[in-house]
């Protein structure tokens, strides 16, 4: 967010240049800082909105995650207690699960990836843990690749406060739907931020870390709304 940060949801027209805006404010109250963005197979746009930093500039209590619809209307669909600081999220191919990065750095603060239930209306329900980074740095960008399973930028190797360990690296975390850890890729940075899957065939992993963007092959494609 930062001060200045506009604290809104647009759409560019890569065409033309034109900048519309999506979303601005909720119930007539400024986000705090829209982190990560998805689409569903109807168009529908969700994003989460936590606070990392200067908590001073909120203007909101809530830090939630909301749905965009054709309309423009805009429905809060999770907040607290329920999860306590929104980040990556996912959608399934089937539009069926959503998938939430809940990464706390606080001492005792969730760094857990949570699953709900997507139904036809786009609200959220039957919350289930799938993974638990804790005690180490949690989730941040998270991407899914075609057979489901969960790619997670995740871990530390430098703490940076009480709370927080390095027993996960720094890395690129494969977590398959039912919770079972399936690898990690290690990336050579205190920590990593995002990522994303390209290339013509979605099997060119871009990751950004620090100051560095690093590209790694992968055997399996990744998923994506709009393939072109």
């Amino acid at each position: 967010m930062g001060p200045g940060g506009r604290r809104r949801i647009v759409r560019t027209d890569l065409k033309t240049g034109e900048v519309i805006v999506l979303t601005e404010r909720y119930q007539g109250v400024r986000y705090n800082s829209p982190n990560d963005v998805v689409v569903d197979g109807r168009g529908r746009i969700y994003f989460t909105d936590p606070c990392y930093g200067d908590r001073s500039l909120m203007e909101m209590e809530i830090e939630g995650v909301y749905r965009i619809d054709a309309d423009g209307s805009v429905t809060r669909i999770l907040q607290q207690p329920a999860i306590q600081r929104p980040n990556g999220i996912a959608i399934t191919p089937d539009d069926k699960t959503l998938y939430l990065v809940d990464s706390n750095p606080n001492a005792g603060g969730n760094r857990k990836i949570w699953a709900f239930n997507l139904q036809s209306d786009g609200s959220a329900s039957n919350q289930r843990l799938i993974y638990d980074f804790a005690p180490g740095r949690g989730g941040d960008g998270m991407r899914l690749d075609l057979e489901g399973n969960l790619w997670v930028a995740a871990g530390i190797n430098r703490a940076r406060h009480e709370g927080e360990t390095t027993d996960q690296p720094a890395g690129i975390y494969v977590i398959s739907p039912e919770g079972t850890l399936l690898g990690c890729i290690p990336v050579p940075e205190d920590l990593v931020t995002n990522l994303a899957f390209g290339g013509r065939d979605k099997k060119t992993l871009y990751v950004t870390a620090g100051k560095s963007l690093y590209k790694v092959q992968t055997t399996v494609a990744g998923w994506s709304v709009y393939p072109r």
